[in-house]
């Protein structure tokens, strides 16, 4: 991928289907020029979102407390909520240049984990098999989801980096298509450690700088 360097919008907590409507237009904008490429960090009440291909035997009961929502990304279901760091990526990827758009993604949150002191890894989906894409633990406790869009050149949604979240309530349906797989957060993984869990301020830094993501300057 290119080295432009993407504009940072940080907003707090922002119910999901508002930022979906807000995502859209941020994709025009970009698709016409009015903004550069974009990376957004917030957070979202809870909420599931699931893409068009995901099988129903993969989704929560009906009686779940938690709303529902299919979304136009890739990947199956996902949980959003309290204690996560979602980033929403608006990237042309016809100015960029080639590269792998996920890979980048993965690498680049690789690095922003990194610099809190904790490893993650990335994984190689073999052929035929079940996707593993996301950033997970050496020992393959999964830690980031990744879901993105690509449609007329521009990417759309991101990623979800499990900083102090809920861990439990990914068990109310099956985690990105993969029912074996355990997630986890930075907060699980530093008291495994007998370390202070990074707070969001931090986490949103190190992600920021991973990406080399800064606030545009004002005239």
């Amino acid at each position: 991928m290119g080295g432009r360097e993407l504009e940072l919008v940080e907003l707090g907590e922002v119910p999901y289907l508002d930022a979906l409507e807000a995502m859209r237009g941020w994709v025009e904008q970009r698709r016409a020029g009015t903004i550069g490429d974009r990376l957004v960090l917030l957070t979202h009440p809870p909420v599931i979102t699931y893409g068009t291909r995901t099988p129903p035997d993969e989704l929560p009961r009906a009686d779940s407390p938690i709303p529902l929502v299919e979304v136009d990304r890739g990947g199956q279901a996902t949980y959003h909520g309290p204690g996560q760091l979602v980033g929403y990526l608006i990237v042309d990827l016809r100015e960029r240049g080639p590269g792998d758009i996920v890979r980048w993604v993965e690498n680049g949150l690789i690095d922003a984990v990194g610099s809190l002191g904790f490893e993650a890894v990335r994984r190689d989906t073999p052929p035929r098999a079940q996707s593993l894409v996301g950033v997970w633990t050496p020992r393959h406790d999964k830690l980031v989801s990744i879901g993105m869009r690509i449609r007329g050149g521009v990417t759309s949604h991101g990623f979800a980096l499990n900083i102090a979240s809920d861990l439990d309530e990914f068990t109310r349906f099956t985690v990105c298509g993969l029912p074996h797989v355990a997630m986890t957060s930075l907060a699980e993984m530093a008291a495994e450690r007998g370390v202070g869990a990074p707070g969001e301020a931090e986490v949103r830094e190190a992600v920021a700088a991973a990406f080399g993501a800064r606030h545009p300057a004002v005239s």
